[in-house]
């Protein structure tokens, strides 16, 4: 679909449709989100009087951005036949996207079988369950092209299950659709149209194509910056066309080992990669100096920013003293997730030990 083709995106009104926030299902709760401004975490960095806002979308009902993308492809497939009550979802999930199909499923009479990484953290997984979702554990090592790979388990599991549907987050662009009809309005809205960068995770890359589409369409001027993690093969792949070798890494929700059809890399201005390891450090201080309690891609969404300040003070790749409406520069960076989800390992001091990531 090209631009020229898309319809309009939805705008929404001036703030919730719902003043009240009394809703008939927990789905309608999805999005507006609110955008927090960033304090202790970013002292002392970028030009003066710069501004960081984080979007907090661990505020959504099954705690993530990815609750905006399971009701808008649920919703669709319902709409035009592909998925009927009484079907089963059928997933690849590094946790979040499974739990909000699995609130889409409850409330519409549906199964859910989600194929998920062996070492995701154990909260997404007791939380699944909760949920009554079937899960199929599969090993992160397996290379990409295996059967059994997370990359592919589940469209094979979805053409052998009866009145299965396999949405594809990572390919379907339906996927990106949800945030530049949602999430992209939002912060235009939210920020009164002035932004002059986005910072936000690659993973299937629906957020930032999706949102950064939008945002480029109502300033051109808007820069996007996109952050992965070391060991993904986007980054290479953005800066020269070629695709690298994956390498394994722990950070759960952003990068991929091959390429996938949501990345809009068009969109993007720039992309940097995170270490593991500071992505981690960076959520944990996101929580001790601005009372922000989120997870790794929080972090990496964290650490990308002030990688951002501190070139922008030093004046490189800065167009101006201030930002380009006339006021201070105003950065909008989006945090995907909840902590919660990471007790056992981003905020266990045991296990940062154990894998290097804290001294002592």
């Amino acid at each position: 679909m090209t631009a020229s083709d898309r319809p309009p995106a939805a705008r929404p009104e001036r703030g919730p449709l719902n003043e009240r926030r009394v809703y008939d299902r927990v789905s309608e709760a999805v999005g507006w989100t609110p955008l927090v401004r960033l304090h202790g975490s970013v002292e002392g960095l970028g030009p003066p009087g710069a501004e960081v806002w984080a979007k907090l979308e661990c505020l959504n009902p099954m705690g993530s951005v990815k609750d905006r993308v399971a009701r808008h492809m649920i919703e669709a497939a319902l709409a035009d036949g592909r998925l009927a009550p009484g079907g089963t979802l059928v997933e690849s999930s590094s946790g979040n996207t499974a739990m909000g199909l699995a609130m889409m499923a409850v409330l519409h009479g549906l199964s859910c079988r989600m194929v998920v990484r062996r070492q995701t953290s154990r909260e997404k997984l007791d939380a699944l369950r909760a949920l009554g979702v079937e899960l199929e554990l599969v090993d992160a090592e397996l290379p990409p092209e295996h059967p059994e790979s997370y990359n592919r388990k589940a469209k094979r599991l979805a053409a052998e299950l009866p009145r299965a549907y396999f949405p594809d987050q990572h390919n379907n662009r339906e996927n990106n659709e949800a945030h530049y009809r949602t999430t992209g309005p939002e912060i235009w809205q939210q920020m009164d149209g002035r932004i002059d960068w986005l910072v936000a995770g690659i993973g299937t890359g629906g957020t930032v194509s999706g949102v950064g589409r939008y945002l480029e369409e109502q300033d051109p001027g808007v820069r996007v910056l996109a952050v992965d993690v070391e060991g993904s093969v986007f980054t290479e792949y953005f800066r020269t066309g070629r695709v690298g070798r994956p390498a394994r890494y722990r950070l759960e929700g952003l990068g991929d080992e091959e390429l996938i059809g949501c990345p809009e890399f068009e969109v993007i201005d720039e992309m940097v990669q995170v270490a593991d390891g500071d992505a981690f450090r960076a959520a944990r201080d996101l929580a001790r100096r601005d009372a922000i309690f989120a997870g790794g891609s929080s972090g990496a969404a964290l650490w990308a920013v002030r990688g951002l300040l501190e070139r922008l003070a030093a004046g490189e790749g800065r167009r101006a003293p201030a930002g380009r409406h006339g006021g201070p520069l105003r950065i909008v960076t989006i945090l995907p997730d909840s902590g919660t989800r990471y007790l056992s390992t981003v905020y266990n001091d045991d296990w940062m030990r154990e894998n290097g990531y804290l001294d002592g």
